[in-house]
């Protein structure tokens, strides 16, 4: 069902930038031209040391809003956009991926057609690093409190920060853990979920992901560290238990320990065993 959504709301699109001279350009753009054109580009420059900010200032449209900081790293950024931002709805972008032209109307779609939703997601197409071959491509397959499916690490309905979230008085305080370098946005999904709301989904693609050697998902010895601050993070929460700690340490190992598998890191993977 379709809905003539007019430019009644506001959309925030969070994107932080660090060296990123060679994508930026592309992404900020497919960003402008989208279908639904009620938006903010909230872009944060994260102490490039590179052409970034002139390419940013390239661009001469009002929805641009530019913000400048030390390096401090991506979560802060990010809270820079959460801390700015206007939106009735915002989502992220990282500067080296694609919105698809509907991203934004597609899920703002679902979001009037289902007015309970608080988060919708949709089917993200993981790619190489010049966007010519298509990795492989996740669909959500959930509706309803996400929370749990987090907690349990589901990718029922997580694989990248590909939510769209409607902005609501429960949820407007709530920011990314600086601390936490990889599998920040887990985290933060997490929290939102918990604040209430319920999970949906369209159909439509909505994110274009690069995959090249600086993504975050390469470093697997920080991303091994990343889930297990989460564990220390969530292990007091009263809806965290005693099931989803022991499926959440064990998948935490099992992904863990076939990555290191896979790269020869036997050392890496045999200590798994005794935590």
């Amino acid at each position: 069902m379709q809905f003539e959504l007019g430019n009644t709301f506001l959309i925030s699109i969070i994107m932080p930038a660090f060296n990123a001279e060679l994508y930026i350009e592309e992404a900020i753009q497919a960003a402008l031209d989208q279908t639904y054109a009620n938006i903010e580009l909230l872009v944060i420059n994260d102490g490039s040391s590179d052409s970034t900010k002139e390419k940013i200032l390239k661009f001469e449209d009002s929805r641009i809003r530019y913000f400048q900081q030390e390096n401090l790293g991506v979560s802060s950024a990010r809270n820079v956009g959460l801390a700015n931002m206007r939106g009735d709805y915002f989502c992220f972008l990282d500067a080296d991926d694609i919105l698809p032209p509907n991203s934004l109307k597609s899920r703002l779609e679902i979001f009037q057609s289902k007015l309970s939703l608080s988060f919708v997601d949709g089917a993200v197409a993981f790619k190489d690093e010049k966007l010519e071959h298509t990795l492989r491509v996740h669909k959500p397959d959930f509706m309803g409190s996400p929370l749990p499916e987090l907690l349990n690490l589901n990718d029922s309905c997580f694989s990248s920060l590909s939510w769209m979230i409607r902005r609501t008085e429960a949820n407007a305080h709530i920011r990314m853990h600086e601390s936490i370098s990889h599998g920040e946005d887990l985290l933060y999904f997490m929290e939102l979920a918990r604040s209430g709301g319920l999970y949906g989904y369209t159909e439509d693609l909505v994110l274009n992901y690069r995959q090249h050697p600086a993504s975050a998902m390469k470093n697997i010895e920080h991303l091994e560290n990343g889930y297990w601050r989460i564990y220390d993070y969530i292990k007091s929460w009263d809806e965290f238990t005693f099931s989803h700690k022991f499926v959440y340490r064990l998948k935490v190992k099992k992904f863990i320990m076939l990555d290191y598998l896979k790269r020869g890191n036997y050392k890496n993977a045999l200590s798994l065993l005794f935590k």
